[in-house]
């Protein structure tokens, strides 16, 4: 008997059917392959990531399985409703679920609240048998031990690092911006052994595709005793390159930074976020100290390491001066690329209560919570200030003549230290990472930032009730639309105006 099929769907970026944005990132994101490799054997399942290909409504599937960030779930409810009409079963899970679930559960005919782990197989069976439950709801703190190793097999040959995985969820840090502060949990980490195994377990993909991993913590430094074990263990594991994710006062331990390197890192995500040392203090972000930049990149370029760095814009203490000189500086710091938004307070967060009773937010249509929509008053600043230096800052950091630039200043810094095979090797890894994630940002900054269009600034709270209303309001502390749950249809997700 023909087993009955699930369709796993990571969404992106409120995609329509019209001009379409596709990513050009190099790896796929954690959580549908994750869920994968979770699911009994007792249904077929494929993974679909929207970030590189349209989803497919006439599928064969039985089950649908959505998976979205905050700001892509006025999207998922309309792929839902689709689904649904079509006949399908449609079940979602995830941060935004489980944060927010009396929101998001009338759309979908169950939904998951908290940790997968432990709980899917019993939705799947539940799925299969008839018997599905409304909500399933997890431990508060379930157990990171012995979850299942990813599906690499079913990441779609558009991504070039298919082999992704997690050590630990969670983060110290009390950010105001971040989303992991709207419900704070311990942070945890899983056994060493088990993501090793997951790194491991790359047998059905093709030998160099095995070669590259990306570990997806938040914070892999939350517990810099465990991440050493860890990354000595990975170093087994003569990967060409591994990307890791981490808070920048890592980079104070110089055996973790030589264990980085030793365990062939060549990319590290750090949140530096902002060069204004007062503009940190205001998200408390306080673990970062703009003077020690330049020293920890350089720590990193020298050892064969890229810095990949978040960059918020329209924080509170940002200033004219501040962003006039702001290109200069970036060059100045010395990190490699740079991913720019445009700050979000994410409804939950502590910046963003702070926000709503300040009486600031003048945006509440959810799907512009993206990073490239400024959602409120700035407290020093103009629209017209904050979008032409994020245009300007876009323009100038990944223009070709930028990019190739900073590549070879970062190969000017390499040190020698190993055979001149493998150095050699490092260097053409490094430069295909390097020029990898370059490309990806820019392409964005080409397709939603610059290219002839500019970000249209939201309605002032006194215009607001002469525009059309939020697709949207998913929170209670936003006000309530005239037509709350009424989800409309969105065309591309981010409303642009013609220079």
């Amino acid at each position: 008997m023909k087993k009955p099929k699930l369709l796993i769907i990571v969404l992106f970026q409120n995609l329509g059917d019209e001009y379409p944005y596709y990513a050009r990132n190099p790896a796929p994101p954690l959580p549908g392959i994750l869920l994968a490799g979770m699911t009994p054997p007792i249904v077929d399942v494929e993974v679909l990531h929207e970030m590189v290909r349209p989803i497919d409504y006439s599928t064969d599937a039985d089950f649908i399985a959505l998976s979205f960030m905050d700001y892509i779930a006025p999207h998922a409810y309309e792929v839902a409703r689709r689904f649904r009409s079509l006949g399908k079963i449609v079940v979602a899970g995830g941060k935004f679920a489980s944060t927010h679930p009396d929101e998001v559960q009338p759309h979908f005919h169950s939904i998951l609240v908290g940790e997968a782990q432990g709980l899917w197989p019993r939705m799947v069976n539940d799925l299969v048998n008839g018997t599905l439950q409304p909500r399933y709801e997890a431990d508060a703190i379930p157990s990171l031990k012995d979850i299942p190793p990813p599906r690499y097999d079913l990441v779609e040959s558009a991504y070039v690092t298919p082999v992704v995985t997690e050590g630990s969820r969670g983060c110290p840090h009390p950010c105001t911006y971040c989303a992991l502060n709207i419900k704070r949990m311990a942070y945890r980490t899983r056994p060493v052994e088990d993501v090793i195994r997951d790194l491991k377990s790359t047998a059905r993909l093709p030998w160099y595709k095995r070669k590259m991993a990306m570990i997806l913590d938040n914070n892999l430094g939350g517990d810099l005793a465990w991440a050493k074990e860890l990354l000595r263990e990975i170093a087994k594991l003569r990967f060409w390159a591994v990307g890791v994710q981490f808070s920048v006062e890592c980079l104070r331990d110089n055996e973790f930074v030589e264990l980085l390197a030793k365990a062939n890192c060549r990319m590290a995500f750090i949140g530096m976020e902002s060069l204004n040392q007062a503009s940190l203090a205001g998200v408390e972000k306080k673990q970062n100290k703009v003077q020690e930049y330049k020293e920890f990149f350089t720590k990193l370029n020298q050892r064969g390491i890229l810095t990949f760095t978040g960059f918020m814009f329209a924080l509170d203490e940002d200033t004219v001066s501040y962003y006039a000189d702001l290109p200069n500086r970036l060059d100045d710091v010395g990190t490699n690329v740079i991913l720019p938004s445009i700050s979000i307070p994410i409804y939950g967060t502590p910046l963003h209560k702070q926000m709503m009773e300040e009486g600031r937010i003048v945006d509440f249509d959810l799907s512009h919570y993206e990073g490239d929509h400024l959602l409120f008053k700035h407290k020093h600043l103009t629209d017209e200030e904050i979008h032409e230096a994020y245009q300007r800052v876009n323009r100038i950091f990944f223009s070709w003549k930028n990019i190739v630039r900073r590549w070879v200043k970062f190969l000017a810094l390499q040190h020698k230290t190993e055979s001149f095979s493998q150095f050699l090797l490092k260097l053409v890894v490094t430069s295909f990472v390097y020029y990898k994630l370059s490309i990806f940002q820019r392409h964005h900054a080409q397709q939603k930032v610059l290219q002839g269009h500019r970000v249209e600034a939201a309605p002032r709270r006194e215009d607001a009730r002469h525009e059309r209303q939020p697709r949207y309001v998913p929170h209670p502390s936003f006000p309530s639309p005239d037509r709350r749950g009424d989800v409309e249809r969105s065309e591309t997700g981010v409303r642009y105006k013609r220079d």
